[in-house]
Protein backbone atom coordinates (compact mmCIF):
# COMPACT_ATOMS: atom_id res chain seq x y z
CA UNK A 1 0.00 0.00 0.00
CA UNK A 2 0.97 3.66 -1.20
CA UNK A 3 2.59 5.85 1.62
CA UNK A 4 -0.38 8.58 0.83
CA UNK A 5 -2.85 5.79 0.82
CA UNK A 6 -2.06 5.02 4.22
CA UNK A 7 -2.03 8.38 5.28
CA UNK A 8 -5.02 8.81 4.06
CA UNK A 9 -6.79 5.50 5.87
CA UNK A 10 -5.14 6.72 9.41
CA UNK A 11 -6.68 10.10 8.77
CA UNK A 12 -10.02 8.20 7.77
CA UNK A 13 -9.65 6.37 10.98
CA UNK A 14 -9.54 9.18 12.98
CA UNK A 15 -12.25 10.85 11.20
CA UNK A 16 -14.55 8.40 12.13
CA UNK A 17 -14.12 8.76 16.01
CA UNK A 18 -15.74 12.29 15.62
CA UNK A 19 -17.84 11.39 13.05
CA UNK A 20 -19.82 8.84 14.85
CA UNK A 21 -19.85 10.48 17.79
CA UNK A 22 -17.01 8.57 19.77
CA UNK A 23 -15.18 12.10 20.48
CA UNK A 24 -16.28 16.01 19.94
CA UNK A 25 -15.01 19.17 19.71
CA UNK A 26 -12.96 19.03 23.39
CA UNK A 27 -10.69 16.15 21.75
CA UNK A 28 -9.55 19.07 19.66
CA UNK A 29 -9.25 21.23 21.83
CA UNK A 30 -6.85 19.03 24.57
CA UNK A 31 -4.74 17.89 21.31
CA UNK A 32 -3.86 21.71 20.69
CA UNK A 33 -2.63 22.18 24.52
CA UNK A 34 -0.01 19.38 23.25
CA UNK A 35 3.49 20.93 22.49
CA UNK A 36 7.19 19.80 22.07
CA UNK A 37 7.44 20.20 25.83
CA UNK A 38 4.73 18.02 26.72
CA UNK A 39 4.23 15.68 24.16
CA UNK A 40 2.44 12.89 25.59
CA UNK A 41 -0.24 15.50 27.39
CA UNK A 42 -3.03 13.92 25.30
CA UNK A 43 -2.37 10.18 26.63
CA UNK A 44 -1.31 11.08 29.83
CA UNK A 45 -5.09 13.28 29.95
CA UNK A 46 -6.26 10.59 28.67
CA UNK A 47 -4.95 7.68 30.50
CA UNK A 48 -6.22 9.18 33.88
CA UNK A 49 -9.55 9.24 32.20
CA UNK A 50 -9.25 5.86 31.88
CA UNK A 51 -8.06 5.34 35.63
CA UNK A 52 -10.52 7.13 36.97
CA UNK A 53 -13.69 5.77 34.74
CA UNK A 54 -12.48 2.51 36.30
CA UNK A 55 -13.22 3.26 39.75
CA UNK A 56 -15.90 5.14 38.99
CA UNK A 57 -17.97 2.36 37.20
CA UNK A 58 -17.28 0.01 39.94
CA UNK A 59 -18.11 2.12 42.29
CA UNK A 60 -21.61 2.88 40.51
CA UNK A 61 -21.71 -1.20 40.42
CA UNK A 62 -21.38 -1.35 44.23
CA UNK A 63 -23.39 1.53 44.62
CA UNK A 64 -26.09 -0.12 42.38
CA UNK A 65 -25.89 -3.52 44.21
CA UNK A 66 -27.17 -2.12 47.44
CA UNK A 67 -30.55 -3.50 48.88
CA UNK A 68 -31.57 0.47 49.52
CA UNK A 69 -29.56 2.85 46.96
CA UNK A 70 -28.34 5.49 47.98
CA UNK A 71 -29.57 8.14 44.62
CA UNK A 72 -27.61 10.70 46.03
CA UNK A 73 -24.32 9.11 45.80
CA UNK A 74 -24.92 7.35 42.45
CA UNK A 75 -25.79 10.55 40.96
CA UNK A 76 -22.71 12.28 42.18
CA UNK A 77 -20.27 9.42 40.40
CA UNK A 78 -22.52 9.78 37.30
CA UNK A 79 -21.22 13.43 37.48
CA UNK A 80 -17.98 12.93 38.06
CA UNK A 81 -17.77 10.82 35.07
CA UNK A 82 -20.06 12.78 33.09
CA UNK A 83 -17.57 15.44 33.62
CA UNK A 84 -14.53 13.69 32.96
CA UNK A 85 -15.93 12.08 29.70
CA UNK A 86 -16.66 15.44 29.13
CA UNK A 87 -13.20 17.02 29.41
CA UNK A 88 -11.65 14.71 26.95
CA UNK A 89 -14.44 15.12 24.60
CA UNK A 90 -15.80 11.70 24.64
CA UNK A 91 -18.97 12.52 23.76
CA UNK A 92 -21.14 9.39 23.50
CA UNK A 93 -20.03 8.67 27.47
CA UNK A 94 -21.14 12.13 28.27
CA UNK A 95 -24.38 11.99 26.58
CA UNK A 96 -25.01 8.48 28.42
CA UNK A 97 -24.15 10.10 31.47
CA UNK A 98 -26.60 13.06 30.77
CA UNK A 99 -29.79 9.78 30.61
CA UNK A 100 -28.38 8.58 33.44
CA UNK A 101 -28.27 11.53 35.62
CA UNK A 102 -31.99 12.03 34.96
CA UNK A 103 -32.97 8.50 36.02
CA UNK A 104 -30.70 8.96 39.61
CA UNK A 105 -33.37 11.83 39.63
CA UNK A 106 -36.45 9.49 39.57
CA UNK A 107 -34.76 7.54 42.01
CA UNK A 108 -35.44 4.44 38.84
CA UNK A 109 -33.03 1.52 40.12
CA UNK A 110 -33.93 -0.42 36.29
CA UNK A 111 -33.20 2.55 34.38
CA UNK A 112 -29.90 3.14 36.37
CA UNK A 113 -28.96 -0.17 36.50
CA UNK A 114 -29.64 -0.10 32.09
CA UNK A 115 -27.69 2.66 32.02
CA UNK A 116 -25.11 1.79 33.77
CA UNK A 117 -24.57 -0.98 31.15
CA UNK A 118 -25.03 1.37 28.65
CA UNK A 119 -22.26 3.88 29.76
CA UNK A 120 -20.00 0.73 30.70
CA UNK A 121 -20.41 -0.33 26.53
CA UNK A 122 -19.69 3.14 25.63
CA UNK A 123 -16.83 3.88 28.08
CA UNK A 124 -15.81 0.55 26.42
CA UNK A 125 -15.70 1.25 22.74
CA UNK A 126 -13.96 5.09 23.18
CA UNK A 127 -11.43 3.25 25.27
CA UNK A 128 -10.41 0.62 22.92
CA UNK A 129 -10.81 2.90 19.98
CA UNK A 130 -8.66 5.75 21.66
CA UNK A 131 -6.11 3.10 22.72
CA UNK A 132 -5.66 1.66 18.98
CA UNK A 133 -5.43 5.44 18.37
CA UNK A 134 -2.51 5.98 20.24
CA UNK A 135 -0.63 2.76 19.51
CA UNK A 136 -0.63 4.05 16.08
CA UNK A 137 0.67 7.36 16.39
CA UNK A 138 2.92 6.20 18.79
CA UNK A 139 4.39 3.63 17.53
CA UNK A 140 7.98 3.51 15.83
CA UNK A 141 9.88 1.17 13.19
CA UNK A 142 7.40 -1.11 12.22
CA UNK A 143 4.40 -2.59 14.21
CA UNK A 144 1.23 -4.72 13.29
CA UNK A 145 -1.38 -5.20 15.68
CA UNK A 146 -5.21 -6.10 15.26
CA UNK A 147 -7.88 -2.88 15.28
CA UNK A 148 -10.85 -3.28 17.57
CA UNK A 149 -13.28 -1.52 14.41
CA UNK A 150 -16.71 -2.72 13.36
CA UNK A 151 -15.16 -2.25 9.79
CA UNK A 152 -14.34 -5.65 8.92
CA UNK A 153 -12.28 -4.72 5.99
CA UNK A 154 -9.95 -3.12 8.41
CA UNK A 155 -9.11 -5.68 10.25
CA UNK A 156 -4.99 -4.78 10.85
CA UNK A 157 -3.05 -1.72 10.94
CA UNK A 158 0.36 -1.35 9.83
CA UNK A 159 3.22 2.06 10.99
CA UNK A 160 6.31 2.32 10.17
CA UNK A 161 8.84 5.41 10.45
CA UNK A 162 9.58 6.57 6.77
CA UNK A 163 13.55 6.65 6.76
CA UNK A 164 13.75 9.95 4.63
CA UNK A 165 11.94 12.19 6.80
CA UNK A 166 10.91 10.67 9.79
CA UNK A 167 7.27 10.73 9.66
CA UNK A 168 5.48 8.45 11.49
CA UNK A 169 2.89 7.06 8.58
CA UNK A 170 0.11 4.93 9.26
CA UNK A 171 -2.27 2.61 6.91
CA UNK A 172 -5.07 -0.18 7.64
CA UNK A 173 -4.62 -3.50 5.74
CA UNK A 174 -7.61 -4.71 4.21
CA UNK A 175 -7.91 -8.48 4.53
Amino acid sequence: MEVVQLQRRFAEYAASLFREGFLDGQFTQLQQLQDESNPDFVVEVVSLFFEDSEKLLNDLSRALDQQNVDFKRVDSHVHQLKGSSSSIGAQRVKNTCIAFRNYCEEQNTDACLSCLQQVKQEYSLVKNKLETLFRVTGATDFDSRWVDTDDDRMNEFEVFRHREDERILVGFVES
